[in-house]
């Protein structure tokens, strides 16, 4: 692999991150935001439109969190430049089998984390400086998926940076961890009513995070804190406890709201 200076890796990075976050979230906001989506919207759920002025809050601070992730990507290919982190480049260094492995191993860790700092942030004394910006957003859209508060965002980032010095990974694993949570992000922001009545809500994903799921949290702080997974959020006792039968509840047309 050919060695660059930290200046350009920042450089190019920032490019790519923010290349792939106005494709996929600006992609995906045109896709179920537009009028061909009236055709599948889940029409029982009130329906919100989100305002320009939201849109754009959102977006600048993604791209300042384009910059923060741009320089945790500069450090590591830095640091594996110079051999410092358990990035490898083999896959059969450590054989086949361990790339699932360890792509699991870091969903997992990466949840378990966010879960951990996400509620920690809405703790009253940091909420104002960590994470305010991200709830300006109270009805998400995909464009809010990156839309971390620029201390929120130098955390997150310092995940990324230091399972790379912990665990072996392989890229190619490092990019599909990546590429999950880029679009698990841009999921879980779509917005409750944007997915099919049919959309699968059943024992398996119940153990799933959404975007009914999240939305909740953007409305009500004090539940719904992961990323990939319900697991945190029912072992500490954060899912809200009518979460699964009123949202079945509303599918139906029962009731409505959120």
């Amino acid at each position: 692999m050919i060695d660059h200076s930290f200046g350009f890796y920042g450089f190019a990075f920032f490019g790519i991150i923010l290349a792939r976050y106005f494709l996929v979230a600006g992609g995906t906001y045109l896709f179920f935001y537009s009028p061909l989506s009236q055709s599948f919207v889940n029409h029982n759920l009130r329906h919100w439109s989100p305002s320009w002025r939201s849109i754009q809050q959102d977006i600048t601070l993604s791209v300042l969190s384009a910059g923060v992730f741009a320089l945790a990507a500069a450090f590591i290919m830095t640091g594996y430049s110079w051999g410092i982190t358990r990035l490898y480049s083999h896959p059969q260094q450590y054989g086949l089998c361990y790339l699932g492995v360890s792509y699991g191993a870091v969903l997992v860790l990466q949840d378990a984390y966010f879960y951990l700092t996400h509620r920690l942030f809405h703790h009253p004394s940091l909420f104002r400086w960590l994470h305010q910006g991200h709830h300006r957003s109270r009805y998400p859209t995909p464009w809010t998926s990156f839309a971390f508060d620029p201390l929120d965002a130098i955390v997150q980032s310092l995940f990324l940076v230091g399972i790379v010095f912990v665990l072996p990974l392989h890229f190619i694993t490092l990019i599909a961890a990546l590429t999950t949570m880029t679009i698990w992000a841009v999921l879980n922001h779509l917005g409750i009513d944007r997915l099919p009545s049919s959309f699968p809500h059943h024992w398996l994903g119940r153990w799933f995070i959404g975007p009914a799921h999240h939305s909740i949290h953007h409305r009500k702080y004090t539940v719904h804190y992961g990323l990939y997974f319900t697991f945190w959020d029912k072992l500490l006792g954060t899912q809200d406890p009518d979460y699964e039968q009123k949202f079945d509840e509303r599918l139906t047309g029962k009731v409505d709201g959120v």
